[in-house]
């Protein structure tokens, strides 16, 4: 007993809403229904069709009324239900007066058609043609439109998902809400488009059931009721007149709320704001039609009274708002300044010397908005999101980047400084939208041709107008926020290893102290120096490898640190410690590494160069060497592949300093570093063609 109390308790009742209203509409169009019942749903239908008109009427997008397209298909089959219920009561009971099916029914045929056949069928039929033809089709054409615009935009949105969760500025559970959205859109459209098919069906509907009911009236009233053809057609068709009216007045408001859901463009205003603040906010216009209206209502013959009423109304509507926009004005501009005070002469001292920052970046004056505290700029939270995906990914917390403006540069540019030397520039504005071809796009767009600073893709600013249309073309569109972050980001992540200094790696020491705290105090920096660990760790870094594993890392120096002080050779064994996370980072979840690797004879004039020379190259060697890993390193991408150089370990190092700079794509890794449970194939050889 305890265990069915429970679980009535748990139980969920307005799950049961939707099962007992569908089973009601079914049962409704089997079973008869007395008047009274009628009048009560009928009554319950206007209210449904009045709701949903005033939450279409107040959501800000469309996915906020996503059960929308459902609420369609119910509401159209309770109207037909209703139709069905009452033509059953009209035929069987229509003679005996104008309240047999019910009093709102008879509320319609006598009051609003003022019991008039000739004027409630023309009414009726005026009704319907507006909402066929008009408002259904045009709600109708609307999302066929948007379902097919949102499909096609569907991958040039989720190109700039993907592009924002690399560049760190989201993470996985924003970039899945994004991506649900997306899809969400994309099939609340398309029901929108199949729903609008029901409100079409259901104004035929009306038609054909108004001339069924007609018919059926004059044949009962006079075969089976014995009146006379002219009173069985007034009374039967006064009824069937009213009972299309009850139905169609609803039809009518959930067709409008459907234009008004599918017809709304996403702000942070319902349509009410948006009306008053864009028609009824602006002076000009209502003096302008205020003027116009006066003299047309100056005009003789004219019914003077209401132009001339109207003309005075919004001669007042014009004047209040423009006082009031004065005040605002006055308000905003009008601010408590301190006098300025003359201080005395100072000596010069240590706190005038500007020290150098790690990270600066410098924007013109035209980008203040984006970095404004005051404006809630949108590029300081992506940059906190950008510190906080590096410090996830490579182990160190990354300084903060102090953000300035500099008169000096063009007013759209920016200037990323590492310890005060620029290591990237570019141009950003505000407004508009960077459509960066991928290199798979369907056409051109028209704006201003660019290149992507973080990649060197080719790009072009447009308007914001043009996003939609070049998201279907394929481009990956992002705004002015996302450009400066995304290159700031790839600037990080290439200069990782000159952001570690002395004072990032005690920090590392210290926060690893608390998980490890023997191990720190026993080897750091009794045994390891300092020094020798932000060596090695920039040493890690420059060839794109994580610091996660402190702990592995300094137990590794303490084993090697006896033997040799030489940071690659301190380095190397650290590699070999890391080797399963560098081939997870480099070939995640692949148990063949595909590897390019050295052509024997090359091998040994490099060997036998870094023991002679102590790792000098000559120019002609270095010259060919390079070109042929460009060559192997461009045919390996092509195929889908990482590009990734095996070598023996003593040349590792020589390497991987030589090509990191031109082919920053291109790792290099050493035999020691392949794991025993890894197999490898060779796809490529650098100074030889390539071998199965």
């Amino acid at each position: 007993m305890d265990t069915i109390l429970l679980q009535l308790k748990r139980f969920n009742v307005t799950s049961l809403a939707g099962p007992v209203l569908i089973i009601l509409i079914l049962m409704m169009m089997v079973l008869p229904l007395p008047p009274i019942m009628l009048d009560m749903f009928f009554t319950f239908n206007i209210a449904m069709s009045i709701i949903v008109l005033l939450v279409g009427i107040g959501v800000r997008r469309p996915l906020e009324f996503s059960a929308f397209p459902a609420v369609l298909l119910v509401t159209t089959l309770l109207r037909l239900s209703l139709n069905v219920a009452s033509s059953r009561v009209i035929l069987l009971e229509g003679h005996s007066g104008p309240d047999a099916a019910g009093h709102v029914i008879e509320a319609f045929a006598t009051f609003l058609v003022g019991g008039n056949i000739a004027i409630g069928v023309v009414v009726f039929v005026i009704l319907t043609i507006i909402n066929f033809v008009v408002i259904t089709k045009g709600a109708g054409r609307i999302a066929e439109v948007s379902a097919r615009f949102t499909l096609d935009a569907m991958p040039g949105k989720q190109m700039a998902i993907d592009a924002d969760l690399n560049a760190g500025l989201i993470g996985e559970d924003e970039a899945r809400k994004r991506r649900a959205t997306i899809t969400e859109e994309a099939n609340f459209f398309g029901a929108m488009d199949g729903a609008s098919k029901f409100v079409r069906g259901d104004a035929m509907a009306g038609i054909l059931i108004i001339l069924i009911n007609i018919v059926g009236g004059l044949i009962v009233g006079v075969v089976q009721h014995d009146l006379g053809v002219a009173d069985a057609a007034h009374a039967y068709t006064l009824l069937t007149i009213g009972d299309g009216l009850v139905a169609q007045i609803p039809a009518l408001i959930i067709s409008t709320a459907a234009g008004i859901v599918v017809s709304r463009v996403g702000t942070e205003k319902d349509m009410s704001e948006q009306l008053v603040g864009q028609l009824f906010m602006n002076s000009q216009v209502l003096y302008i039609t205020a003027g116009v209206l006066g003299l047309i209502g100056l005009i003789p013959s004219m019914p003077h009274v209401a132009f001339l009423t109207i003309s005075t109304l919004l001669v007042v509507l014009g004047y209040w708002h423009s006082k009031r926009s004065q005040r605002l004005a006055f308000a905003e501009q009008t601010t408590v300044k301190p006098a300025s005070i003359e201080t005395p002469a100072t000596e010069v001292s240590w706190n005038d010397v500007q020290g150098v920052d790690a990270l600066g970046l410098e924007v013109g004056y035209r980008m203040i908005p984006l970095v404004d505290r005051n404006q809630d700029g949108e590029l300081l939270r992506r940059i906190r999101g950008i510190r906080k995906k590096i410090a996830q990914e490579l182990g160190f917390l990354v300084p903060p980047v102090h953000i300035r403006d500099n008169l000096e540069i063009k007013p759209n540019a920016y200037r990323i400084l590492l310890k005060g030397v620029e290591i990237g520039t570019g141009e950003a504005f505000i407004g508009q939208y960077l459509a960066i071809n991928p290199g798979r796009v369907n056409g051109d767009i028209q704006g201003t041709p660019t290149t992507d600073p973080a990649f060197g893709l080719p790009a072009v600013w447009i308007d914001a107008s043009r996003r939609d249309e070049a998201q279907m073309l394929g481009y990956t569109v992002v705004d002015a926020s996302t450009v400066v972050a995304t290159h700031l980001s790839n600037l990080l992540q290439q200069h990782a290893s000159e952001l570690l200094g002395r004072e990032e790696v005690q920090q590392l020491i210290e926060h690893q102290a608390k998980e490890s705290p023997k191990l720190m105090e026993d080897l750091v920096p009794k045994v390891v120096p300092v020094g020798v660990l932000q060596k090695v760790l920039q040493r890690l870094l420059a060839d794109g490898i994580h610091i996660r594993d402190v702990r592995s890392i300094i137990e590794t120096l303490a084993d090697h640190i006896a033997v040799t002080q030489d940071a690659d050779e301190l380095t190397s064994a650290v590699r070999t410690a890391l080797s399963r996370a560098i081939v997870q980072q480099l070939f995640p979840g692949e148990t063949e590494l595909a590897l390019i690797t050295l052509e024997p004879t090359l091998e040994n004039v490099l060997t036998q160069a870094v023991q002679s020379r102590g790792g000098g190259l000559e120019p002609g060697l270095a010259e060919n060497l390079l070109a042929s890993a460009a060559q192997q390193a461009e045919q390996v991408e092509q195929q889908g592949y990482n590009p990734v150089l095996l070598t023996p370990p003593l040349l590792r190092p020589l390497l991987a300093r030589f090509l990191r700079r031109p082919l920053p794509h291109l790792r290099v890794i050493s035999h020691n570093e392949i794991p025993d449970n890894k197999t490898i194939r060779i796809i490529g050889v650098v100074g030889g063609s390539k071998e199965a």
